[in-house]
């Protein structure tokens, strides 16, 4: 009987290490875009026992004339393309400031994610914007969105120039040293982590496949990897997948709030996280700005949701900057 007892705790302990050692509930495994060894930041709850933070992140961005997001495809082989040269000029002169003035409006915290070259190109709307939101956290994002990404194909010294001279540039221009990063059209490799931690930045966007805040442990030091799932991010799903601003409210609402229910129903489960991109081509309208008012003002009701920045969660995780 005794000798049952001891096989019955002996196997109870062998699945209980079995189950800990599967990947997706472990908390150690290798990333399978780098191969580098990657560990969850386990939180039970944010604030005031919030369990899920939302980070909205807006995009500002160069993109150059003839360069860019295309409205009518029909369009681009005009000389000049007015409409679809309209549509991206529009987003800079009037979308970037609107949407500053929505989340100062509401009084909520918004992330901003830069293309070094925009302060100096845009330096009237720069100004204009940053006024809006003097306090949000800069996370680099290359040098421009179009012609100047990440020289993917140079090798990991060329990278860790290029992400140098981006941090330059933007400390140059609005005073603040990027502690985060962007890849510039979300276009990185394996070595980018590793260049971007050489170069002092102490997280990324770069990781779109998870709910829960994660460490990179990179050959230059940790990267932290905030989630930034591709499915909330508006352009693709504007531009790629003909969805309106109306689609983006819904679509938005339903992730955020499934993720609260879920915490709902089991209390015990980590706290989640999503950074969500926004772009002045999409909410910089009225009408993209009134689906987004409407979004801020039901995350805002919601008991179990925190709209905050992405330092702000980073160091309610327990980072220290």
């Amino acid at each position: 009987m005794e000798k049952t007892k001891r096989s019955s705790v002996l196997l109870a302990f062998l699945c209980l290490f079995l189950w800990s050692a599967t990947p997706g509930y472990g908390q150690n495994t290798k990333d399978w875009f780098t191969g580098l060894p990657r560990e969850r930041m386990p939180v039970k709850a944010w604030p005031e026992g919030k369990k899920v933070a939302v980070c909205f992140v807006l995009y500002v961005e160069v993109w150059g004339q003839g360069q860019g997001p295309t409205f009518r495809p029909d369009m681009i082989g005009r000389k000049p393309d007015l409409v679809d040269e309209s549509f991206r000029q529009y987003a800079i002169e009037w979308g970037v400031p609107r949407v500053g003035r929505l989340f100062e409006e509401q009084g909520l915290p918004l992330s901003i994610a830069l293309n070094a070259q925009f302060p100096q190109q845009h330096a009237d709307v720069w100004k204009r914007f940053r006024a809006s939101m003097p306090h949000a956290p800069i996370l680099a994002h290359g040098m421009n969105n179009s012609t100047e990404l990440l020289p993917l194909e140079s090798g990991l010294d060329a990278q860790k120039l290029y992400i140098r001279r981006t941090l330059d540039m933007i400390e140059k221009s609005t005073g603040v040293r990027s502690r985060g990063w962007s890849s510039p059209s979300v276009y990185p490799n394996a070595d980018t982590f590793t260049a971007t931690a050489a170069e002092g930045i102490r997280y990324t966007l770069d990781s779109m496949d998870s709910d829960v805040l994660s460490r990179l442990v990179t050959p230059s030091g940790p990267s932290v990897l905030i989630p930034y799932p591709t499915v909330t991010v508006d352009m693709g799903q504007y531009l790629t997948r003909s969805k309106s601003p109306e689609d983006l409210e819904r679509i938005w609402i339903d992730y955020v709030t499934e993720l609260a229910q879920e915490a709902e129903a089991d209390p015990d489960r980590a706290a989640t996280i999503v950074a969500i991109g926004i772009h002045p081509f999409v909410v910089g309208t009225p009408a993209g700005a009134a689906s987004l008012r409407r979004v801020l003002e039901n995350f805002k009701d919601q008991k179990l949701v925190w709209v905050t920045d992405v330092e702000a969660a980073l160091q309610a995780a327990g980072e220290k900057f």
